[in-house]
């Protein structure tokens, strides 16, 4: 089983199919491809997938489900 756990958009770089953004998940922070979701922009919350970001989801969503993770202690074990 696979946990998504949402990840924030901290700065977008490159284009087309180069264009890559920064990500915070709880904390970390990975460099994941944007090219199959270009119209994420800077603040937006995504899933990602093996690098690849593949959904953008509701902001209050995201938010909600990282402050669920926190409360039962999942996101120091995930991340």
């Amino acid at each position: 089983m696979c946990l998504a756990i949402p990840g924030e958009i901290l700065y977008i770089f490159g284009d087309g199919l180069e264009k890559m953004a920064k990500v915070r998940f709880a904390g970390i922070s990975k460099n994941i491809s944007l090219a199959y979701l270009p119209e994420a922009n800077l603040g937006d919350y995504i899933v990602v997938h093996a690098g690849v970001a593949i959904s953008l989801l509701d902001p209050i969503e995201a938010k909600e489900t990282l402050k669920d993770l926190q409360i039962i202690g999942q996101i120091d074990e995930i991340c």
